[in-house]
């Protein structure tokens, strides 16, 4: 069965048994209708996938690999803040009439910054370090910038990942974790969606670098289920966990610029039946 499945489980029902409601306080989202958006909502959920054993994309309801995929790279490889980069409609609420979402996102990974080895943008930066420096503790981005949050549409809810590489006994080639950390998340909409992102991300660099992949540790400091949600995520979670399908990564490339969407599938994937017209908060 699905470790995924099972850790989205056992969160939602952390959550909805054990958090706190906002109800009634005063919160910036609301819903199109403009009623508020309340949530119940648990604070530093950590959950961990070990992404050697298993590819953590939910069975529950399937997930859009290739779309999350793109968005993916539009921020990571194509560093770009417009929406016309993008081959989704997941940002457009809140872009400008020409398409960009602000100083956010992939704009703050291609800003370049001066290093005593030159000057590198973000991206290239942990590129660089993994092949040249892999055991520093210093490999990380970081997209929350203060100076710019005023130029940004959204803030940044995933704004940072930290890559550590471990040398496992037995093993002559190097192993790729990351920890991604986010300040905000809906569960039901964004979820799985940014775990299987960064699962990606994490297979396309160590691919890049020369390395195995390994552990993906997902840092949530305010993990929410939306009041329109609850009885939603409540049918969800009955449903039982199907077997994981098996990630492949073109096997044909290896330089992280060259991938695409179309070099990521899963084999043997089978689902339930898909949640249609999610409600999303604004």
């Amino acid at each position: 069965m699905s470790y995924a499945d099972q850790i989205f489980i056992e969160m939602c029902k952390d959550i909805l048994e054990n958090g706190t409601s906002t109800e009634g306080e005063k919160v910036r989202p609301h819903w199109p209708d403009g009623t508020a958006a309340y949530t119940i909502k648990k604070f530093g959920v950590v959950n961990r996938y070990d992404l050697r054993k298993e590819f953590p994309i939910l069975t529950l309801r399937k997930t859009a690999l290739k779309s999350a995929t793109d968005e993916i790279l539009w921020i990571w490889q194509r560093k770009s803040n417009n929406i016309h980069d993008l081959h989704s409609h997941i940002w457009d609420e809140w872009a400008d009439p020409d398409g960009s979402i602000g100083k956010a996102y992939g704009y703050q990974l291609g800003v370049k910054h001066i290093y005593k080895e030159g000057e590198m943008d973000q991206v290239d930066r942990v590129l660089w370090d993994l092949k040249h420096n892999p055991f520093s503790r210093r490999i990380l981005t970081n997209i929350y910038v203060h100076s710019d949050l005023h130029e940004m549409n959204l803030y940044p809810c995933a704004y940072s990942m930290t890559f550590n590489v471990t040398q496992r006994p037995g093993e002559d080639r190097l192993t790729l974790n990351g920890i991604l950390n986010q300040r905000s998340q809906d569960v039901l909409a964004a979820n799985n969606w940014n775990v299987v992102q960064y699962a990606v991300l994490l297979h396309m660099i160590a691919r890049h670098v020369d390395m195995n992949v390994g552990e993906l540790v997902h840092v949530i400091a305010d993990a929410h289920i939306y009041d329109r949600h609850v009885d939603i995520i409540r049918e969800l979670i009955k449903r039982k966990p199907l077997p994981a399908p098996k990630f492949i990564l073109n096997p044909e490339k290896h330089d992280f610029y060259d991938f695409t969407p179309d070099d990521v599938k899963v084999e043997g994937y089978e689902t339930h039946e898909q949640i249609k017209d999610i409600p999303i908060a604004i």
